[in-house]
C-alpha cells in the first residue's frame, strides 16, 4: 500500500516530459494491480493546478483534459482516496511539532504526510525530495 504523489501523475500525463514513458508505465501498472494504492484530493487538485497553469506548465491542459486524465486514474479498481479522520488535527499537531522547519509550499506535503500517518501508510512514490523531511515515511523515487 502506497501513495502516488502529484509529480508522477503529471509526468505520466505530459507526453513531452522526459519522465513520461517511465511514469506512464508505472501508472498503467498501478491501475491494474489488485493491491490498494492511494492519492489524496490535495494531490489531485495540485495536479489540476499545475497542468492547467500557463506560467507553470509548458503546454497547459484545458481543465477538461486534466480532469479527464484524473477520471481515468480514479477508475482504477484498487485506487482509494485518503481523507481526513477525526484524528486529523491531533496527527497534524504531532507532525508539525516533529518537523518544525516546515513552512510555505511545503505545507501541501505536510497534508499528504498527515493523511498517510492517519491511515497507517508509510510509503510514497514521488520525485519530490522534500518528503524525506518526514522521518516516518519511506520515500521511493522511481526516477
Amino acid at each position: 500500500m502506497f501513495v502516488v504523489d502529484t509529480n508522477l501523475l503529471i509526468y505520466a500525463a505530459d507526453s513531452d516530459s522526459p519522465e513520461h514513458a517511465k511514469c506512464r508505465e508505472l501508472l498503467l501498472g498501478w491501475r491494474i494491480q489488485t493491491s490498494p494504492w492511494y492519492v489524496t484530493w490535495g494531490i489531485m487538485y495540485e495536479f489540476l493546478r499545475v497542468t492547467t497553469h500557463r506560467n507553470v506548465f509548458r503546454k497547459p491542459f484545458t481543465l477538461s483534459q486534466a480532469w479527464s486524465f484524473l477520471e481515468t486514474v480514479l477508475a482504477s479498481p484498487s485506487l482509494d482516496i485518503l481523507a481526513e479522520t477525526e484524528r486529523h488535527a491531533t496527527v497534524a499537531a504531532e507532525i508539525l511539532d516533529q518537523v518544525p522547519s516546515i513552512s510555505g509550499d511545503l505545507l501541501f506535503d505536510v497534508h499528504t504526510a498527515v493523511l498517510m500517518r492517519e491511515h497507517g501508510l508509510k510509503t510514497i512514490y514521488t520525485h519530490d525530495a522534500d518528503f524525506n523531511r518526514f522521518p516516518f515515511l519511506e520515500v521511493i523515487d522511481p526516477l
